[in-house]
């Protein structure tokens, strides 16, 4: 039987700062409300422009894409996405810092029949910090850090999360729980140049950071950044959002881009301070098309070679499919959804499949 969860937010705390609110027709700067808790968003459907001061960051692999493109990784969001964030300007960099943060209590086990499930306090949160300038006429490059003190706060257990698996602690697999995320959940540069207002070609090196594999991950999806809980399809779908060694080659043509990646299979192990061995024994290819700037289409395919510590000799090979919608209602309100598929299959056994609908 199903086991009813309650999670009481106590408080929900974002950094998401005072911004200004580029509007699209006229592009025009003014103070809006935001729909997370009195706070601004920019909607930066426009690219960088040389010596403005005023400009918005624009996209991180192309100097021709709006910012609100950006995702996790080298993903892609749909261009209608908000985009919450503070900015800072200086002569040739701009900056962006941003991040979440929940406080609340947490009870898998209503009824306290004791049979699964856990209870108690605990914060979701990460925080990113990135930069970027041009490199000529032509060519961007651009930093991204990204840190989460759910090691520190948690434990090496993580939080209470019923059905959820993934990775391990002292031996033993993590069950009904979600694992904490490592301090450093990424580093990385990238560089990008563009050949014409249609064509960029791009690299990205993340130590750690994410492969081309899968959608945008659960935490910078717009339909999913009210919901602390990684959700239970995490290590079907988006599960590689932390490697310790990525090096991805891609390139946009119009509406589609192609990126692969080679990267470490091993998932994060349990200690959550230090960095983890490259090894860069896995790869990936992802198709992604966004039709228009309401949607984000993707596909992806990949090798993940030996990713638990428990089970050294299991290969997955994983595929996933996804759509992310996102329109504005009114003035600073949006609608977002996501629909995803996700497979793992290892050799001489039969595939899991995972699928998930989530919308705010």
């Amino acid at each position: 039987m199903l086991k009813p969860a309650v999670v009481i937010y106590i408080i929900c705390l974002s950094l998401l700062p005072r911004l200004l609110f580029a509007q699209h027709d006229h592009h025009d700067h003014h103070a809006t409300d935001s729909a997370a808790a009195d706070d601004m968003h920019m909607d930066m459907d426009m690219p960088m422009e040389d010596d403005d001061m005023n400009m918005p960051m624009g996209h991180s692999f192309s100097l021709n894409l709006p910012m609100n493109r950006n995702g996790s990784g080298t993903g892609w969001l749909p261009d209608a996405s908000p985009m919450y964030g503070s900015m800072i300007h200086s002569k040739k960099w701009m900056y962006m810092l941003h991040g979440s943060a929940f406080i609340r209590y947490n009870t898998q086990d209503v009824f306290r029949r004791g049979s699964r499930g856990g209870d108690g306090w605990d914060v979701p949160n990460w925080f990113m910090f990135m930069g970027q300038r041009r490199v000529g006429k032509k060519g961007l490059f651009h930093f991204s850090t990204m840190l989460s003190l759910d090691a520190l706060i948690t434990g090496g257990k993580g939080y209470p999360l019923l059905f959820q698996t993934g990775e391990s602690l002292h031996g033993r697999p993590l069950v009904d729980r979600q694992h904490p995320h490592d301090l450093f959940s990424e580093l990385s540069v990238s560089y990008a140049y563009s050949l014409s207002d249609k064509v960029d070609l791009f690299a990205y090196l993340g130590y750690p950071g994410e492969p081309a594999l899968g959608p945008v991950t659960f935490m910078h999806r717009p339909s999913a950044l009210s919901n602390p809980n990684a959700p239970i399809s995490h290590h079907w779908v988006d599960a590689t959002h932390i490697t310790f060694g990525v090096a991805t080659l891609g390139v946009r043509a119009g509406r589609f881009k192609l990126d692969g990646s080679l990267f470490t299979g091993r998932e994060p192990d349990e200690h959550r301070y230090d960095f983890d061995k490259p090894r860069f024994d896995s790869w990936s290819a992802r198709l992604s098309f966004n039709p228009d700037r309401h949607w984000a289409l993707q596909a992806s395919h990949g090798y993940v070679h030996s990713p638990e510590a428990l089970h050294p000799a299991e290969n997955v090979y994983k595929t996933t499919a996804s759509a992310i919608y996102n329109s504005d209602i009114v003035h600073d309100r949006y609608f977002s959804g996501t629909l995803l598929w996700g497979l793992n299959k290892e050799k001489k056994h039969t595939g899991e499949n995972a699928a998930m609908a989530e919308g705010a």
